[in-house]
């Protein structure tokens, strides 16, 4: 992941909510004495829960805590995908591109992110409200196209409906996750085809 590089754009500093400091704490004491820094990846996510992305300082904080070299912290935050570098919008708009979404219509999908929050990824919308970003496979293969906002997963997409739920999140709406054409969970399309009874005999 040497293409992965922090913003060059960084707040002046960083500090964990207090409300943070228990979950901490806990992270560390479930490891020995001196291997404290098995911790890092839940502690860095800790803190992109709270701002977001991953920062300099917060690398920095991390390091600190853990008693790490700052380039020990950096390399984990650089090396795993699951950290935002960058900025992002109140709401991360992951678009899986991965193939079988893409022969599903994810070019779709990206279109109508770059209709309605911005023509790049990982770019801010002038509202704040979102970014987006093209991802790889999210594990929903069967219910592709499908894209990721937050921790929810929206299923069976195409452009239209795309662009009605980024209009939904923008009006503080938040759409229910899952299938977005109607069907129960992967089914298939119109409904269960098989096993539709149950036998008696």
């Amino acid at each position: 992941m040497s293409f992965r590089r922090l913003s060059q754009n960084q707040p002046a500093s960083f500090a964990f909510k207090a409300e943070y400091e228990p979950r901490i704490a806990r992270e560390i004491a479930k490891y020995p004495a001196g291997r404290q820094a098995s911790a890092v990846i839940a502690i860095l996510w800790f803190g992109q829960e709270q701002e977001g992305w991953v920062s300099k300082p917060m690398v920095e904080d991390v390091a600190r805590r853990l008693a790490m070299p700052f380039i020990r912290v950096l390399e984990v935050a650089t090396f795993y995908t699951m950290f935002n570098l960058e900025p992002v919008g109140r709401h991360l708009v992951q678009v899986c591109t991965t193939t079988p979404c893409w022969l599903r219509g994810s070019d779709e999908i990206v279109a109508a992110c770059k209709r309605h929050i911005a023509p790049r990824e990982k770019t801010v919308s002038a509202d704040g409200v979102f970014s987006w970003m093209e991802v790889e496979c999210l594990g929903a293969c069967v219910n592709a196209p499908m894209l990721q906002i937050g921790k929810d997963f929206y299923e069976d997409l195409d452009g239209p409906i795309t662009e009605k739920l980024l209009e939904a999140f923008r009006r503080g709406e938040t759409p229910k996750p899952g299938p977005q054409n109607g069907r129960h969970t992967s089914e298939p399309e119109g409904g269960a085809t098989t096993l539709k009874g149950v036998r008696t005999s």
